[in-house]
């Protein structure tokens, strides 16, 4: 099997159609299906059902695709490992974490790891679901709770805690609360059932304030913490919040209820352990902790 028409198979499968391998590939639509059809015709067998709206994999092309992703997986694994031979930090450092985590606490740190490190060409992936890093959709999390996958190496960043907030223009229309029942006259933002929450007990507040009987007037359910923030910054109503939202100057965010806080929990650093080594895991991985131990959480 020769490895162009592999390589090219490899994008077609992760594409989904040839004009999307193409101009992923820098190749012409009628390349790509030639080398497909070339791939085919050597091995026999259809490697993919081809449809108006697109392609899917026949069960021999599922096949494949499972080999090709292992080899790509290890050259870039082969890859990263050569760079980091040399001694300066180089090469592309994939990190992921949560939507808000990311937008409100990382994103404006990372301007000054990139003066630092200026050959690191940082990727960041914030989603709210957990990336596969053995199979290497990124190379290093921040992740809300403890890695449940296999070799995984885990360095505990921070403690979260969270309280109670709203923006003082809503606390000047609707009053500062006294006390958890004075939010029966509140609206409340929650997160969702939708989707699977980033950490437990999320929903702390609301849940306290079933058990008592209190039910807040309105309820804005949003399934994201960053939507629950920005919700509460432009004065909808009050939330329970993780502490390092409103840690930002531009926050502007009142807590409230200081008596009542919501379960705390720590985050972690993750990578893989064959990135053990790596030059530009270690340097992000301490220039986090040297922005941690300068935060007010």
């Amino acid at each position: 099997m020769d490895w162009d028409k592999l390589r090219i198979f490899h994008a077609v499968a992760e594409a989904g159609s040839f004009t999307h391998a193409g101009e992923n590939l820098n190749l012409s639509q009628s390349a790509i299906s030639r080398q497909i059809s070339a791939l085919e015709h050597d091995l026999g067998v259809a490697l993919f059902h081809r449809h108006a709206r697109g392609l899917v994999l026949t069960e021999q092309g599922e096949l494949l695709y499972g080999t090709t992703r292992d080899v790509v997986q290890r050259l870039a694994t082969a890859q990263a490992m050569l760079t980091d031979s040399t001694e300066r930090p180089r090469g592309v450092l994939k990190v992921t974490t949560t939507v808000a985590l990311g937008s409100i606490w990382l994103t404006p740190r990372v301007k000054q790891f990139m003066e630092l490190y200026p050959d690191v060409r940082l990727t960041l992936l914030l989603t709210d679901d957990e990336m596969d890093l053995g199979m290497r959709e990124a190379d290093v999390a921040i992740r809300l709770n403890p890695p449940t996958q296999p070799d995984l190496v885990q360095r505990r960043l921070m403690t979260m805690h969270n309280h109670v907030y709203a923006a003082p223009e809503y606390l000047k229309a609707h009053g500062m609360p006294q006390k958890m029942a004075d939010l029966a006259d509140h609206t409340l933002i929650i997160y969702g059932e939708d989707l699977r929450p980033p950490t437990a007990h999320i929903n702390w507040l609301m849940d306290g304030l079933r058990k008592m009987g209190v039910n807040p007037a309105n309820v804005l359910k949003v399934n994201n913490i960053y939507g629950i923030f920005r919700a509460v910054q432009s004065g909808i109503g009050v939330a329970a919040l993780p502490d390092y939202t409103v840690g930002q100057s531009a926050a502007n965010l009142v807590r409230i209820l200081p008596d009542h806080a919501g379960p705390s929990y720590d985050t972690y650093f993750v990578y893989p352990a064959e990135l053990r080594a790596s030059k530009r895991v270690i340097v992000f991985r301490d220039f986090l902790l040297g922005q941690i131990s300068e935060s007010l959480f």
